[in-house]
């Protein structure tokens, strides 16, 4: 069983940063494949980004492709979403997910969700 605590989520202006973060219990994070996913008002949840357990590959929607910088510290149980350039658009409320897939396609092929953290752009 892993649990996930997101924080790190505010109010920013477009073209400002922020750093999420997710806290994991369990003593097999470092084996999990963890993912970042925000789902808007009226959307669809939809894939940011992902990063391997073992070589740590990445793998990066093309919406926040050289904008976002995944990342994890296993010694910590944390995973990373480094947001840069915010636009409007990356409004969302921010999930970060685990599963023991080593290519995950879609959201339904990861077991372990947090309770979500609020990212809001302003233009």
């Amino acid at each position: 069983q892993v649990q996930l605590v997101e924080s790190g989520g505010g109010l920013v202006q477009a073209g400002g940063s922020l750093r999420l973060s997710c806290t994991a219990s369990g003593r097999t994070f470092s084996t999990y494949t963890l993912g970042w996913f925000r789902q808007a008002p009226g959307e669809e949840r939809e894939f940011v980004a992902r990063i391997g357990w073992g070589n740590a590959i990445t793998y990066y929607a093309d919406s926040v492709k050289g904008r976002f910088v995944i990342s994890r510290d296993n010694a910590e149980n944390t995973v990373y979403l480094q947001m840069n350039s915010l636009k409007p658009e990356d409004t969302a409320v921010y999930y970060c997910a685990a599963t023991a897939k080593i290519y995950p396609r879609t959201a339904y092929d990861y077991s372990y969700w947090g309770q979500g953290t609020q990212v809001t752009v302003s233009s």
